[in-house]
């Protein structure tokens, strides 16, 4: 397998700074996390050189289908928590799951092969595709001249079309929506037991009928993309590729998303298009800073310190502010976007969101320029997120819309300071020591 260097051009890295960066520059940071992964499989290929001889055969008869299998989210979060644990010999992630992914590529390229796969969670899972339903510590899996199958204490023969359930066959089903003639096809992992770690996933996978209330609510913030966020539209149709449910909690809708899983995004139930379009504007976001930070470093070592974050309920790492602001200088956006298609109560609720989120990008932002901590980039980058954010400054906003905006904020903040016994002496951020 082999790698490439990674760069990106002044206009793409000055455009992701504005906050945007369309199309291409979303494909020059999917290369990069492409590298990356083929990079952390190759480090744990040495402990596993049979799984890793299979996936580089695979890859060299039919490279775009096994391509599909490396840039998979879930690949890349147990790759590098693997790699670490190797580099590290701190344990916990077995390298033998490579056997998985190398099977996985297998099946992709039609090449006929026969590898050992350790069980995990339910069965034999291969990743991006789904997971064989098997007692027992581990199964062969094979193809020789005919279906892949799965053979422990019985045997799974896998589907013609994997994305389906069969007898033994949990699939990763496709949510595939289509709006202005443009199409948007989202894998759902609801498997994989490395598809968003960390988070509070669902216990159980979709039905059928949950699955469509998710490809309903996908196709009505398409259509919503499409017509009123068509940057965002483009940035998610190259950056994201897996949807994972969450547990759901009554009220709320939660996301999320992680640098170890580029192109997943985490959530519960959607509960209308507005708020699935926000997610994806909001972690969408989240996505392009993690990867371009593993092309270039845009922040030094801030050691222990801690700041407000007016969107957290909990003192965060510079680190975290950055990925934090960055995210709600996509939010604003959105909802400044929004609001001028909106009506009565939707429409004031829209610019409220709009300023509140507005004033708060501005002062952590500013808190992250004012750090210290930046690298030559990364004062670059946060100068075209504070030029964006001031071109918004005279934005028309309703005194009252204004008024509310104010409200949630101050109740945030004074709930932040009682559950932190800290109070910020500025409501764009202040230093916590460590």
């Amino acid at each position: 397998m082999s790698l490439k260097h990674h760069i990106i051009p002044d206009e793409h890295f000055q455009a992701l700074g504005s906050g945007g960066g369309g199309a291409e520059a979303a494909r020059l940071l999917l290369g990069a996390q492409h590298s990356k992964h083929v990079l952390l499989l190759h480090g744990v290929g040495r402990a596993a050189p049979e799984a890793y001889r299979l996936l580089s055969a695979a890859q060299g008869h039919r490279p775009r289908a096994v391509d599909a299998v490396l840039r998979h989210p879930a690949v890349g979060a147990w790759a590098w928590r693997t790699y670490h644990a190797l580099a590290t010999g701190a344990g916990g992630h077995s390298p033998a799951r490579l056997a998985a992914v190398a099977a996985a590529a297998a099946v992709r390229s039609g090449m006929d092969f026969e590898i050992e796969v350790p069980a995990d969670e339910g069965g034999i899972t291969l990743p991006s595709l789904g997971r064989a339903v098997l007692a027992g510590p581990s199964a062969r899996v094979r193809r020789a001249g005919g279906p892949v199958e799965v053979i422990g204490e019985e045997t799974v023969r896998l589907p013609d079309d994997l994305h389906q359930d069969a007898p033994g066959w949990q699939a990763l089903r496709r949510l595939e929506v289509t709006a202005q003639g443009r199409t948007l096809t989202l894998c759902v992992d609801d498997l994989d037991p490395y598809r968003m770690p960390g988070a509070r996933l669902a216990a159980d996978r979709l039905s059928e009928d949950e699955l469509a209330v998710w490809r309903q609510a996908l196709r009505r913030a398409w259509e919503l993309l499409l017509a009123h966020h068509g940057t965002v539209a483009e940035e998610v149709s190259v950056a994201t590729s897996v949807l994972t449910p969450l547990t759901d909690v009554p009220g709320d809708q939660i996301s999320g998303s992680s640098r170890e899983a580029f192109g997943c995004v985490a959530l519960s139930t959607p509960p209308d298009a507005t708020t699935l379009a926000l997610t994806f504007a909001h972690e969408v976001q989240h996505g392009k800073l993690s990867a371009l930070l593993d092309v270039i470093p845009l922040l030094r070592p801030s050691g222990d310190r801690r700041y407000y974050a007016p969107w957290r309920n909990d003192p965060r790492p510079l680190g975290g502010l950055f990925q934090g602001a960055y995210a709600y200088v996509g939010v604003s956006g959105f909802w400044r976007r929004q609001r001028r298609h909106e009506q009565g109560e939707a429409a004031l609720a829209a610019s409220a969101e709009f300023h509140r989120w507005w004033e708060a990008a501005v002062g952590a932002t500013q808190v992250i320029a004012d750090s210290g901590f930046l690298t030559p980039p990364g004062e670059r980058f946060v100068a075209r997120m504070a030029a964006t954010l001031r071109a918004w400054r005279d934005e028309e906003v309703s005194g009252e819309a204004i008024e509310k905006a104010h409200r949630d904020a101050a109740a945030h903040r004074a709930m932040w300071e009682e559950r932190n016994g800290i109070t910020p002496s500025s409501p764009g951020g202040v230093t916590i020591p460590g």
